[in-house]
C-alpha cells in the first residue's frame, strides 16, 4: 500500500525539520523520514552539547560558495532574530559566548524539543530507522523505503553533508543530485584540524594542550582567534576557520603576535643582553617559544644582534609558514564544503529549475559556513524557505 503526502522531506536534521514545520503550518501534509533511530543527532553534540544554534551577525561573507549571492535570500527572510524568537517562545535561556556566538545555557536537547514541538503542533509525522531504498520520479516521487512506500508532489533532500560519519552522515544527498543530473561542487572537510608533517610532529607534538591567540591566514582569508596545538597537529577556532580554505600541499601563515608591533621591546632586550626568545616568552607560552625558537631560528641570538637579523626573526614570528600533512577528515569535520551545486535551483524558493518539485536545503548544497553558528543560521534559513514553496 502506498501513502500518500503532500511533502515527503529526506533528512530530520535543523533544515528539514524547519522545512517540515513550515509546510506544516501552510496546511501542507508532511512526511519527514529519517535513517537514524533519532532526530538531530548532530545538533545534540553540536557546541560542546550546548547547540550554538546562530550568531547575532550574520551576513552573506561569513558563507563560502561557488555562488557567494546565492544564500543571501533565504538569509534575509529568515534571520538570526527570527530564530532567536522561536527559542525564547519556548523559555530556552540562552547566552553569547564570543564574536556573537549563541548557545543553550543547558544543553542541545531543548532546541531538539523545540523543534519536536513545533513538528507536533503543525501536524508533522516523522518517522525513523528508514533506510530509503530507492526514489523515482514519473507524475509525482515515488519514494520506497523498509518502512513502506510513499508518493509526494514535494521532495526535499536535507540529508547534509559527509562530517561525523559516526552521527550517520552519507553520501546520499549526493547521491540523489547526480541521479537527478543536478552538478556537485567537489567536497572537502571543512572546519577541521590540521596534521602535523612528520618534521613539525617531532618538534611540536609533545606541546599537546598549549594555545594562544594568533592570525591565521591562507590566500587572502585570515582570522584571529585562538590556536591550539594538538598530538596530531593543529586545532582551535582560527585553524577552524582558514580549514575550510586550505588546498592541500599549500602552506598557511601564522601570525604569532598579531596587532603588536614589539620592536621596540626588542631593541631594549638586545640592549640589555637578553636573549630574544627570552623576550618572546613574554608574549607566548614559554615551551612553545622554546620549540619555535630552535625551528626557526637556526642560531641563536644572545646579546647584540644586527638590525637585519632582528628584522628576519619579527618577518618569521609575523609570518611563520606551515605546511600540514593534510586534516583529521570527515571524522572531526564539523562540516563539508562543497556540495550540490547551487546553479541550478532557485535562491528563493531552494526548488531545482531541472527537476519541479525537488528541492536540495541545509549542508547538503555548496553553501559552508564559517565557525560561530553560521551553518545552523543556513539550516533554519534554507529551510524556511523551501517550506514556504514545497
Amino acid at each position: 500500500m502506498i501513502s500518500k503526502k503532500d511533502v515527503v522531506i529526506i533528512g530530520a536534521g535543523a533544515a528539514g525539520l524547519m522545512c517540515a514545520i513550515e509546510a506544516g503550518k501552510r496546511g501542507r501534509s508532511v512526511l519527514v523520514i529519517e535513517r537514524s533511530e533519532k532526530i538531530g543527532k548532530k545538533i545534540l553534540i553540536s557546541g560542546g552539547g550546548r547547540c550554538n544554534f546562530t550568531n547575532r551577525s550574520v551576513t552573506f561573507q561569513n558563507f563560502i560558495s561557488e555562488n557567494p549571492h546565492f544564500c543571501k535570500s533565504a538569509l534575509s527572510r529568515f534571520t538570526p532574530q527570527d530564530f532567536i524568537t522561536l527559542v525564547e517562545k519556548h523559555g530556552i535561556p540562552y547566552h553569547e559566548k564570543k564574536l556573537g556566538q549563541l548557545f543553550c545555557d543547558t544543553s542541545s536537547t531543548e532546541i531538539i524539543h523545540l523543534l519536536e514541538k513545533e513538528c507536533q503542533a503543525a501536524h508533522v509525522e516523522i518517522i525513523t530507522s528508514a533506510d530509503v531504498l530507492k526514489i523515482l520520479k514519473n507524475n509525482c516521487f515515488e519514494i520506497g523505503t523498509n518502512q513502506g512506500n510513499f508518493e509526494s508532489q514535494s521532495l526535499v533532500i536535507a540529508t547534509g553533508g559527509l562530517s561525523i560519519p559516526k552521527m550517520g552522515a552519507t553520501a546520499f544527498g549526493y547521491e540523489m543530485a547526480k541521479q537527478f543530473g543536478l552538478p556537485i561542487v567537489e567536497c572537502n572537510p571543512a572546519l577541521v584540524p590540521f596534521t602535523w608533517s612528520k618534521k613539525d610532529a617531532e618538534t611540536f607534538g609533545s606541546l599537546a594542550g598549549i594555545s594562544f591567540p594568533a592570525r591565521v591566514r591562507f590566500g587572502n582569508q585570515s582570522f584571529y582567534e585562538d590556536i591550539l596545538i594538538t598530538h596530531k597537529g593543529l586545532s582551535g577556532p582560527a585553524i577552524l576557520q582558514i580549514s575550510s580554505y586550505w588546498q592541500h600541499g599549500a602552506p598557511v601563515y601564522v601570525d604569532l603576535l598579531p596587532e603588536k608591533n614589539i620592536l621596540e621591546t626588542f631593541i631594549k632586550g638586545r640592549n640589555s643582553g637578553l636573549e630574544l626568545s627570552v623576550v618572546l616568552a613574554q608574549y607566548l607560552p614559554k615551551r612553545f617559544i622554546q620549540k619555535w625558537w630552535e625551528q626557526m631560528v637556526p642560531e641563536k641570538f644572545s646579546g647584540p644582534c644586527s638590525d637585519k637579523e632582528l628584522k628576519e626573526i619579527l618577518d618569521r614570528i609575523h609570518s611563520w609558514p606551515i605546511i600540514p600533512s593534510g586534516t583529521e577528515g570527515y571524522d572531526k569535520a564539523e562540516v563539508t564544503s562543497g556540495g550540490v551545486h547551487t546553479t541550478e535551483f532557485s535562491s528563493t524558493t531552494l526548488e531545482s529549475k531541472k527537476v519541479k518539485g525537488l528541492f536540495f536545503i541545509g549542508e547538503v548544497m555548496d553553501v559552508t559556513g564559517h565557525l560561530g553558528g553560521y551553518n545552523f543560521q543556513w539550516a533554519w534559513s534554507s529551510g524556511f524557505a523551501a517550506g514556504q514553496f514545497v
